[in-house]
């Protein structure tokens, strides 16, 4: 069955069967455009009917291995700007990152993401959100590399990507 078909099952309010979720999600992964598998992510991560983004971030963060977990925190930073690090979390990220300089230059190691817990990174998250919105897009592209992982949200995040997907054909 091709992706469209696949996506065509989420269209409106109509929900396929929670038990082919997750092997719709891998179909889509895999036949999809990165950037739109990405626009779906997002989708999810905006939704109300999913936790909130901080909070989603923090919970891929935990099932992360310490190269994706680098990745996620240095889009964050990115976010965030120089300025941003010593304030948020009690400015925990400017301490992790020994630094108060300029970020734009420096990738984050995966040594220097595994000091957060995933409180800190959903902290952080929530933050950057409201300081630059464009990062729940820009960790939906980071995490369509990645769809193993985003098949950890859940059910509900997959179907709303899913449907996002569909709507914008």
């Amino acid at each position: 069955m091709s992706f469209l078909d696949i996506l065509k099952q989420y269209a409106g309010d109509a929900v396929a069967p929670p038990g082919d979720v997750h092997a719709h999600f891998d179909d889509v992964a895999r036949q999809a455009a990165p950037a739109d598998l990405g626009s779906g992510i997002a989708a999810a991560f905006r939704s109300d009917s999913t936790p909130p983004f901080g909070q989603l971030v923090g919970n891929l963060f935990d099932r992360s291995n310490p190269q994706q977990q680098a990745g996620v925190v240095d889009q964050l930073v990115q976010a965030l700007g120089t300025g941003g690090l010593a304030s948020v979390a009690g400015g925990l990220l400017g301490r992790v990152l020994g630094k108060g300089t300029d970020t734009a230059a420096t990738s984050i190691t995966p040594e220097q993401a595994s000091q957060l817990s995933p409180t800190d990174v959903a902290t952080i998250a929530a933050q950057a959100e409201k300081q630059d919105p464009s990062i729940v897009d820009r960790l939906g592209n980071f995490y369509a590399q990645h769809p193993t992982l985003v098949k950890t949200l859940g059910v509900a995040a997959l179907g709303i990507a899913m449907r996002h997907m569909n709507d914008r054909r």
